[in-house]
C-alpha cells in the first residue's frame, strides 16, 4: 500500500476512533469529513446546546502528536467551521472548535475549544 493510501485509511480509522469515543461522552455526530471551498471538518457533534467542529489527527507516537497540531491548520478549521455554522448549529447554540489526538498504545487525548479566534 502507498505511504498517501496508509495515511488515508489510518486517518478514517482514527477518525472512526474518534467519533466512537465521543458518543461514549454523550455527543451526537452530525457529520463527518464534510469539504467547504475554504477548508474540512472531520467531524460535527452536538451535545446540548454546543456543536463541536473536531479535527482528528492521528501519529505514529505519542511525541509526534506535540506537532500535529499547528495555528494554520486550526485556521483552516475553524474557516471551514464558520462556513459550515448555519448549517449545523441552530439559533442560541454555541459552537467551538475542538482536537482529538490518537496515538497507538497512548489514551485519547480531547482538547476542547482548541481555537478561540
Amino acid at each position: 500500500m502507498r505511504d498517501r493510501a496508509r495515511s488515508e485509511r489510518s486517518g478514517r480509522i482514527a477518525e472512526t476512533a474518534a467519533a466512537w469515543w465521543l458518543r461514549l461522552k454523550g455527543w451526537r455526530i452530525l457529520a463527518r469529513r464534510v469539504r467547504t471551498p475554504v477548508g474540512e471538518v472531520d467531524l460535527v457533534a452536538a451535545r446540548g446546546g454546543l456543536v463541536a467542529f473536531v479535527e482528528v489527527k492521528r501519529r505514529a507516537t505519542a511525541a509526534e502528536l506535540d506537532f500535529a497540531i499547528d495555528e494554520r491548520r486550526l485556521a483552516r478549521v475553524a474557516a471551514a467551521a464558520g462556513y459550515l455554522q448555519s448549517r449545523f448549529a441552530g439559533e442560541g447554540q454555541d459552537i467551538r472548535i475542538d482536537v482529538i489526538l490518537i496515538a497507538p498504545g497512548r489514551a485519547l487525548r480531547h482538547i476542547e475549544n482548541a481555537w478561540i479566534g
